[in-house]
């Protein structure tokens, strides 16, 4: 009975023994089959990257020249410390980051959100964890290769500005691409990678996609603690294309010594060529390094310096040329006076206003600066006279001064080859939000805008631009910085899977003028008025150049309530020269120092001066260009 009972239960046992291997075996299979087939190319490319690994080759971002060659942006070899995502992921690197601050001298925050945004990234990235490594950087590196396999010492080219803060704004700088950018579509789809260096202001940035290059990489083998082993293949990078901009750089550090001499230090000079709207000066001030946010943004040192830049009440980060926006004052007079003689207010033949000494409106008395009877346009432009366009711009009504503000184009952007430019305000843009808090719009407020004032703030860009085209018929260019792209040879052999083409050559592709409407009588007496603020007794007659005839206009610009005096002043004056054949225009914003053409004026003859001793050295002998 026994036996009977012992050799049923072997049965059982082996019944469940053949069942639990058969389950053992099939979960085995459907783990071999998971790895094998389904995840078979993800594994395989795994082992393969234990094993071969490409190493980006960074391309040379273009150089960028002034228009006459000389250098003000270049690439210069430097060796960085690099963190492997790849070796990272094996041990707790938390533990490490006070041993890198203090043997890299790097900032202990910047190390903690470095290794956060390189936790994050899939695959075997490389990412820079100083730049510009120092001979101790690199002794400390190696001399901890085995505690710290996961640094290395590479070679990269880094952006260098050798003009330190100037131009800094109209060149802007580099950084590294940012987890917000990488999000965005666009950025993904052109293919940027965490680590990518891209343009981060001015025409490094608006131009990034010819002065970045393409990368190409080193395809080599390395051991287990990613050390190279030998190397398979090298694709070179393409360079970026080298940049020629419309700059001059002598005119350019004459305009910086100007901004740097004035009386509050803020402001900006900007002088452009009428006859082709190419920029020749660029200036904004309080200014900033831009090699601070390439050579310097790990250190304690160096954060701190860009914190204040980013912090400091006087914005030197912003580009006063095409961010800033200033009521213009009297430099409005002149796109005024034009669309008035458009729009039929007054003619070339009887354009005579009266002055009254200034205008009362209600129970409110709006002043002129003096009493200049009933001149014609001309005088009331080279005198400056407010009362004539009290009253000018009452004729004009709103209606008018917005027809003249779209004739102009101040409702939209000059179009400058710079990014983040800013739209200048005025009563087309202010009206919607007055009239529904005021119930309508008021001839006071007409008034006002008559003079550049209350809802009426431009960008000097869109300014100089405007009032330009007295010189050239009417002819209102784009504004521009780039003069020509260099072409830039191909790389590799057509038909290989690395080939990358060449690229041809370029120019701005902008060209051709807006042409604002004008009689060549209706021209003529705007013109002539401007001849006058300098040559003729008029506001601006101590900048007078003999033989160099320079027609313009100054603005004082009240920065607070209307009729406030005191130092919050905006100091104008926009120009071009000869006046009567113009071959450049300048104009010059000095914030809160006071009277145009006590401030502004002098910093824009400083400009003309340096045209002269390099264009036309036989005027410093009194020889005349152009004449009347």
């Amino acid at each position: 009975m026994k036996l009977h009972d012992q050799a049923q239960n072997l049965g059982i046992r082996v019944g469940t023994i053949q069942v639990i291997a058969f389950v053992l075996l099939a979960i085995l299979g459907v783990r071999l089959y998971f790895l094998q087939i389904v995840k078979g190319e993800y594994y395989s490319d795994k082992a393969e990257n234990q094993r071969v690994r490409l190493i980006p080759i960074p391309a040379p971002r273009g150089a960028i020249f002034d228009r006459n060659g000389k250098l003000l942006v270049d690439s210069r070899p430097t060796y960085n410390v690099t963190l492997s995502n790849e070796q990272i992921k094996k041990i707790d690197i938390s533990d490490r980051i006070e041993d890198y601050a203090g043997g890299l001298k790097v900032d202990r925050q910047y190390l903690v959100e470095r290794l956060n945004l390189i936790r994050k990234q899939p695959g075997f990235e490389l990412m820079v964890l100083k730049e510009n490594a120092t001979i101790q950087d690199i002794t400390w590196v190696e001399a901890h290769a085995e505690e710290y396999p996961e640094l290395r010492i590479e070679l990269r080219p880094q952006r260098f500005y050798p003009l330190g803060k100037t131009l800094a704004h109209t060149l802007g700088y580099v950084g590294e691409i940012s987890a917000k950018q990488l999000e965005k579509p666009e950025t993904i789809e052109k293919g940027f990678r965490p680590g990518d260096i891209i343009g981060k202001g001015g025409l490094e940035q608006y131009y990034d996609e010819f002065l970045r290059g393409k990368p190409g990489f080193r395809k080599v083998i390395v051991d287990s603690r990613g050390r190279v082993q030998s190397e398979l293949e090298i694709v070179q990078p393409q360079a970026g294309q080298d940049l020629v901009s419309t700059i001059d750089l002598d005119l350019q550090l004459a305009a910086e010594e100007q901004l740097a001499n004035s009386s509050t230090k803020r402001g900006t000079i900007v002088a452009t060529d009428p006859n082709n709207g190419e920029i020749l000066v660029m200036a904004s001030a309080p200014s900033f390094d831009p090699n601070a946010f390439v050579m310097r943004s790990t250190t304690p040192e160096g954060r701190k310096e860009i914190s204040e830049y980013q912090t400091n009440e006087e914005r030197p980060l912003l580009n006063r040329a095409i961010q800033g926006r200033y009521h213009p004052g009297s430099t409005w007079k002149i796109p005024e006076s034009i669309g008035a003689l458009q729009q039929g207010a007054i003619t070339a033949a009887n354009s005579n206003v009266a002055c009254g000494g200034g205008i009362t409106i209600g129970n409110k008395f709006t002043r002129c600066m003096g009493s200049h009877g009933s001149p014609p346009l001309s005088y009331a432009i080279t005198k400056s006279c407010d009362g004539y366009y009290y009253r000018l711009a009452l004729k004009m009504k709103i209606e008018g001064l917005i027809e003249m503000i779209e004739e102009f184009e101040f409702d939209k952007r000059s179009g400058v080859d710079l990014p983040n430019e800013k739209i200048s305000q005025t009563p087309k843009s202010w009206m919607p939000s007055v009239v529904k808090r005021e119930g309508k719009w008021s001839d006071i407020r007409t008034v006002y805008a008559s003079i550049g004032q209350d809802t009426v703030v431009v960008t000097p860009i869109s300014l100089l631009r405007a009032v330009s085209i007295v010189g050239v018929q009417g002819k209102m260019f784009v504004p521009h910085l780039l003069k020509e792209f260099k072409s830039i040879g191909a790389v590799g052999k057509e038909g290989d899977l690395s080939y990358v083409p060449a690229k041809s050559s370029f120019g701005f592709n902008r060209p051709d003028p807006k042409i604002v409407e004008m009689t060549p009588e209706q021209n003529k007496i705007v013109l002539d008025g401007m001849w006058g603020v300098v040559n003729g007794g008029g506001t601006g007659a101590g900048i007078k150049i003999n033989g160099f005839d320079i027609a313009g206009k100054t603005g004082t610009a009240q920065n607070s309530s209307l009729n406030s005096g005191g130092a919050q002043d905006h100091s104008w004056f926009v120009s071009f020269a000869p006046a009567y054949k113009p071959e450049i225009a300048v104009l010059a914003l000095i914030e809160n120092s006071g009277f145009g053409g006590r401030h502004a004026a002098p910093a824009v003859k400083a400009v003309y001066n340096a045209y002269l001793l390099k264009n036309h050295s036989d005027l410093l002998d009194g020889q005349q260009i152009a004449k009347k």
